[in-house]
């Protein structure tokens, strides 16, 4: 039972770095947006924005693993 809760708190840490990780790429691509944007290219700013928005939705999906661990 201790080695299988170690492993448990490992994880939690896991995605707790994961997350951190995710949401610095996601900051990332919303800079790139803003660039891309002022350069005149919507379309890939577009792109990037989506990346961004979808980088965030997995952000709220490593939190929500992460709460079920108990």
């Amino acid at each position: 039972m201790e080695k299988h809760m170690n492993e448990l708190e490992k994880l939690k840490s896991l995605l707790s770095h994961w997350q951190e990780h995710n949401d610095e790429h996601a900051e990332t691509y919303r800079d790139w947006s803003k660039k891309t944007a002022n350069l005149g290219n919507k379309e890939l700013s577009d792109v990037l924005e989506s990346l961004y928005k979808r980088t965030k939705e997995l952000s709220e999906l490593f939190e929500e693993a992460r709460k079920k661990i108990a």
